[in-house]
């Protein structure tokens, strides 16, 4: 069955600030091509919500979180089984301190 793939605005928001940081460094075109592959990754999601990784971090695995590597992002969701649902909470460079973001949502 396929999922509904739904994001918070937290996640928009992560996604915007990505794809402008790309475009403000490398360019409009490359902007775009790495927002079609965070796309095309978060589109996997509907036929497949377990496709993600389990967080190694005890704290993210007790609240649900998967996660999604795309090039250097890491893109956290969770799934609701009962309403076939899948919910992007939250996008972030890998190398950012995201353990200490997450627990903020």
């Amino acid at each position: 069955m396929k999922y509904s793939v739904v994001r918070t605005d937290t996640a928009d928001a992560h996604i915007r600030r990505i794809v402008l940081f790309v475009a403000e460094k490398f360019g409009n075109e490359i902007a775009l091509e790495k927002l079609d592959r965070l796309e095309n990754e978060i589109r996997l999601l509907e036929d497949n919500p377990l496709l993600g990784e389990i967080p190694k971090y005890p704290s993210l695995k007790r609240r649900g979180y998967r996660y999604l590597g795309v090039e250097k992002n890491l893109i956290f969701y969770k799934t609701d089984e009962t309403r076939h649902m899948v919910i992007i909470h939250a996008v972030f460079d890998q190398r950012q301190d995201y353990l200490s973001i997450i627990r903020g949502l």
